[in-house]
């Protein structure tokens, strides 16, 4: 091995420096191990210039990695205290939350040519790695099918146009306004969504894979689904029974609404069968059992009042917390970061808070709009794509729908 330079870190210095980096980073021995193992090989490959430039790049590196993981310890320490003063009824303050961002790499880069070589060895360096291929995520075709398997169930579908206008019914019964859903829809869909859009698939064009389970006008996931339904299955199934008694509907449409009266009644059964956390049904969405439930969003009845009564279900948590009338934006923090951590987002001393103080470190970095962004920021930049979504097809369509709904509230029909 070539000496390094009088008053230059050694390889191994560097080394053993990058490989606590990625550990504190990746939380594994062996992955900073194997980050070490990869750049000392490369090391060896490279000729005394070009290794003196590559060890300076890992020497920053690590550099930057340290002060990145300090940054978000302190995060994790103050989000420690904010959660003490909370168990002791004391007041959080501005001062309890961090108003920095994360530190930003300001090392050397590789030259273009090494960075492609460096960036060859370890693609070939991965494949000789057994690593499972990731597994696709579900979607569409997957749902209907385990809904089919596990509960003979098919959903019932309508026209696009219909299925807004039962969710703006079911909305204005509820106390939420067009604004707000709207707005929600255009942030959550660009203002394109379909009820059987999956997040990751185009809506008109049906183009690329799905990114996660989020489904329909309120993107809604696999645990969400079977959360709701949990809680609010009860409801569902005494306005499927109303309805199969309809007089006034045939008697097909009746015979069709107790069937599926019957089929939402094992739904929740499963649903049920969970114990009632978040973590439960996270791991229940993980079954053929769980996403077949995620079905019902398709369904012409039961979707819309599902969906909806997610929403209300933020709206009232604001309610309660004395936070009346929140605009679309408002309700959709709450939907990105979480119902709590939204409502303490909005509050007084967090509105110049940074938005880590909210989001894990991984969900910060992936969430492009909450980046280097106070929570008062957030909140703009979300009524900014908001506005900029709200003149696509969809939300046109489902504000003029609106509007229709509430003409027929004010006439009584």
């Amino acid at each position: 091995m070539t000496a390094a330079p009088t008053g230059a870190p050694t390889m191994r210095a560097i080394l053993a420096g990058l490989a606590c980096a990625v550990l504190c980073l990746a939380g594994l021995t062996g992955s900073a191990s194997a980050a070490a193992r990869s750049s000392e090989k490369f090391a060896k490959t490279l000729a005394p210039a070009e290794r003196k430039v590559f060890e300076d790049y890992l020497s920053a590196k690590a550099t930057h990695e340290f002060k990145s993981d300090a940054y978000w310890r302190e995060v994790s320490d103050k989000k420690a205290l904010r959660r003490g003063k909370r168990g002791r009824s004391e007041t959080v303050i501005a001062a309890d939350y961090v108003t920095t961002f994360p530190p930003k790499y300001a090392g050397p880069e590789l030259p273009a040519a090494l960075a492609k070589r460096w960036d060859a060895y370890q693609a070939e360096d991965e494949k000789d790695k057994t690593k499972e291929p990731p597994k696709p995520k579900p979607g569409i075709t997957e749902f209907l099918s385990y809904a089919k398997a596990e509960y003979d169930f098919e959903p019932e579908r309508v026209p696009e146009r219909e299925f807004k206008l039962r969710y703006a019914r079911e909305a204005l019964s509820l106390g939420l306004t067009g604004d707000q859903v709207v707005r929600v829809y255009a942030l959550e869909t660009s203002g394109l969504g379909t009820a059987d859009m999956v997040s990751g698939i185009h809506p008109i064009k049906k183009t690329g894979t799905p990114i996660s389970t989020a489904i329909g006008y309120a993107q809604l996931l696999v645990a969400n689904t079977t959360d709701e339904l949990a809680k609010h299955g009860a409801k569902f199934l005494a306005r499927l029974k109303a309805m199969s008694a309809d007089r006034s509907l045939g008697p097909d449409r009746r015979r069709a609404l107790a069937d599926k009266h019957e089929k939402l009644a094992a739904m929740i059964k499963a649903a049920r069968s969970v114990p009632h956390r978040w973590d439960q049904h996270v791991a229940f969405a993980r079954t053929r059992r769980g996403m077949g439930i995620h079905a019902i969003n398709l369904d012409g009845d039961i979707g819309p009042w599902l969906q909806v009564i997610k929403l209300y279900g933020l709206k009232e948590m604001a309610d309660n917390a004395g936070m009346k009338a929140l605009t679309g934006a408002e309700i959709e923090l709450m939907n990105l970061a979480g119902p709590g951590t939204g409502l303490e987002m909005m509050r007084p001393a967090a509105k110049n808070a940074a938005t880590t103080n909210f989001f894990a470190r991984d969900a910060y970095f992936r969430n492009t709009i909450v980046r280097e962004k106070s929570s008062a920021e957030l909140l703009v930049a979300l009524d900014k794509r908001m506005d900029d979504n709200l003149t696509n097809t969809g939300a046109i369509e489902f504000a003029e729908v609106f509007r229709e709904a509430n003409a027929d509230v004010a006439s009584g029909r």
